[in-house]
């Protein structure tokens, strides 16, 4: 049969990351309303309500069907590659979580703000967040090697990439001058800015508890990575 490798889970990986999209940058360009309706802090815990089990579907649904489809390549067993993959990941969350997240914010004990930030990660890239995605995708497509790896990445990346755009939008819709001056001073591409002498890097702005949890976090993902594959195979999706 031709394309039998294209397994159902193919297609719904695909509608729940566009559900995924779509709910969360919908529910993003509709804060500016929606504060103004319930409060910004109402509006966090509705933002919240919706994404985190939108996410955690995607997740328990990613571990289960990780190894769907044709196996495209197979370097497991390759020396030092798992070293690669845990180095990439490692980085991934570094740009995914950057120090520059208020997380009293997120959790909406303060007062959720949009924030216009340039420092920090923000030096290397505007966009941290698309970055440390891409950077996780390709760790994880090289150690998986499957096509439902590959639908997965390019959803994941191709979201990503939208809200590059559609981030920028919101921030200039709010901010105007202030945020064209400070995009010109910053760049998509990590280091692009620095390399064309738009923007330096300050190390000592790196020095902050945030990338010690993120640190932290990571060890403990490692550390619990067996364990969550056994409890997610246990939801049958």
């Amino acid at each position: 049969m031709i394309n039998s490798w294209f397994t159902p889970s193919h297609s719904i990986m695909l509608a729940l990351l566009l559900g995924f999209a779509i709910a969360h940058s919908g529910l993003a360009a509709l804060r500016a309303w929606g504060e103004q309706k319930i409060g910004a802090r109402l509006y966090r815990v509705l933002f919240a309500l919706v994404s985190v089990p939108f996410a955690t579907i995607l997740v328990i649904y990613f571990f289960n069907h990780r190894y769907d489809g044709a196996l495209l390549w197979q370097v497991q067993g390759v020396p030092g590659v798992k070293a690669v993959v845990w180095s990439l990941s490692a980085l991934s969350f570094l740009f995914l979580y950057p120090s520059t997240f208020n997380l009293l914010e997120v959790a909406a004990i303060q007062k959720p703000q949009v924030h216009l930030h340039e420092q920090g990660i923000i030096r290397i890239t505007r966009h941290p967040q698309m970055v440390g995605q891409i950077i996780w995708c390709v760790a994880h497509t090289l150690w998986l090697g499957t096509s439902f790896m590959v639908v997965t990445s390019l959803g994941l990346i191709a979201h990503h990439l939208f809200a590059v755009w559609h981030g920028d939008r919101r921030l200039e819709q709010r901010y105007g001058e202030a945020f064209r001056q400070a995009k010109a001073r910053t760049s998509v591409i990590p280091f692009r800015a620095i390399w064309e002498g738009r923007q330096t890097l300050e190390l000592r702005e790196f020095l902050r508890p945030a990338y010690a949890g993120v640190a932290a976090f990571v060890l403990l993902f490692w550390w619990g990575h067996p364990w969550l594959m056994t409890v997610t195979a246990r939801v049958p999706w």
